[in-house]
């Protein structure tokens, strides 16, 4: 079996752990460590790798400076509780990038939102409605 671990740069990982935590509907808990942090499935799988900017030497998570955050990137989320993730979407962000909508290519309901980064996430239903 092989997975995928995907980090992003965050300005501040305490808060964007919080944040997802909150948009995929999942408990409380701090991350690992100040600069990184691993947002976890039920299971254990990762979902989401939080390293705060210029904690290492990693050349790609040096300094939000270097590049706009998210170019090139988007994250996409597949949940089992589209409308529960919704409404805590809703109540998270001002302003959503889409609002809900039928995505032809998936045949499920999307939409997508701006993180604490600016990074551009997309929720979309596991399954047809």
């Amino acid at each position: 079996m092989k997975r995928l671990w995907t980090i992003i740069g965050v300005s501040d990982v305490s808060a964007s752990f919080k944040w997802y935590q909150s948009l995929l509907g999942q408990s409380q808990t701090s991350p690992a460590h100040e600069y990184f942090g691993q947002l976890l499935d039920s299971d254990g799988t990762v979902l989401l790798c939080l390293h705060g900017w210029g904690a290492h030497e990693h050349p790609s998570l040096t300094s939000p400076n270097h590049a706009t955050p998210g170019n090139g990137l988007l994250l996409f989320f597949r949940v089992d509780d589209f409308n529960a993730a919704l409404q805590r979407a809703r109540a998270l962000v001002t302003r959503f990038e889409e609002e809900p909508h039928m995505n032809p290519n998936t045949e499920t309901m999307e939409f997508s939102v701006r993180d604490p980064d600016g990074y551009y996430v997309t929720i979309s239903a596991l399954s047809a409605p």
